[in-house]
């Protein structure tokens, strides 16, 4: 008798055991999603070796995570798009080596950067914040390599060509504030608002879950099979047009979450340019 309350103690020991931690996710799930997601980020970080830092100039202060020190490759500038944040990255980060020197800033009015209603979040003026943050870091005391995707890609692009010396070659990841050949449906929604002043919702600000349901088929492919575009593909002719000597690559079957959708696909892209334009003769800046 004694033997089997010892066991029923035991499974009541056990379940006790697992279904504490089990309610503490259920609750948090409910109460405090925003406390998982965190976790999850700062685990995915610290499974990749990232490490966030705060860099502090003049009242302002950036979030930014990074890996690796300076070397012989370039160091690379990540700069994600509008309303997203650095841990954007963490799948592309995942298969570029560990060894590379990384830095994932979060944007002006993002995450843990600054966020004032008086701040100037135009392009240049977003270039202007970046490079305060590269030189407050001394990321330019050497050329390094910026990627950007979406609005980062607007922002990357106006800064290779603002400081044109910190930058030894760019990547750009459907860049917005080109003026496509071929307009999109989200390029006349974007019409639509500024004919409104405004007064619309944004495609890219959900305020339900009705619009965050179409905002992911606005930006994503795969996950729901329905070819959206943000931008539209010919803005690359535009670009090779300017810029003869630069590489463009299409992807197949992807939207404008490019960085999530072919994460692997586009580290292997970026790797294999810089590794071009380091061996390529004369240090000719190029683009991707």
């Amino acid at each position: 008798m004694a033997a089997e309350l010892d066991i029923v103690n035991l499974f009541i020991i056990a379940g006790a055991t697992l279904a504490i931690p089990l309610l503490a996710f259920v609750a948090s799930f409910l109460l405090w999603p925003s406390a998982l997601i965190k976790v999850y980020y700062w685990y995915w970080r610290r499974t990749l070796g990232l490490q966030v830092h705060y860099a502090d100039c003049g009242g302002y202060r950036f979030c930014y995570s990074c890996r690796g020190k300076p070397g012989m490759r370039p160091s690379i500038l990540m700069l994600h798009s509008f309303s997203a944040h650095k841990d954007t990255w963490l799948t592309l980060v995942k298969y570029l080596p560990k060894h590379l020197h990384i830095v994932c800033v979060d944007m002006p009015g993002h995450e843990g950067t600054t966020r004032t209603n008086t701040e100037d979040y135009s392009i240049m003026g977003q270039v202007r914040r970046i490079h305060q943050f590269v030189e407050t870091i001394r990321l330019n005391r050497k050329p390094f390599h910026v990627v950007g995707t979406s609005m980062g890609g607007n922002v990357a692009g106006v800064y290779a060509a603002t400081y044109l010396s910190e930058i030894c070659s760019m990547t750009l990841i459907c860049p917005d504030g080109i003026k496509h050949p071929c307009e999109t449906k989200f390029d006349n929604h974007l019409q639509d608002l500024e004919r409104s002043n405004y007064t619309l919702n944004i495609p890219l600000i959900p305020t339900t879950p009705e619009e965050m349901e179409d905002m992911f088929r606005l930006c994503s492919h795969v996950r729901f099979k329905i070819p959206q575009q943000v931008v539209d593909v010919s803005g690359a002719i535009v670009i090779a047009e300017i810029l003869p000597g630069c590489r463009v690559d299409l992807l197949e079957n992807c939207g404008h979450s490019v960085v999530m959708e072919r994460p692997c696909r586009t580290a292997k892209l970026i790797l294999e340019f810089i590794i071009l334009q380091q061996e390529a003769r004369g240090g000719t800046k190029k683009s991707s």
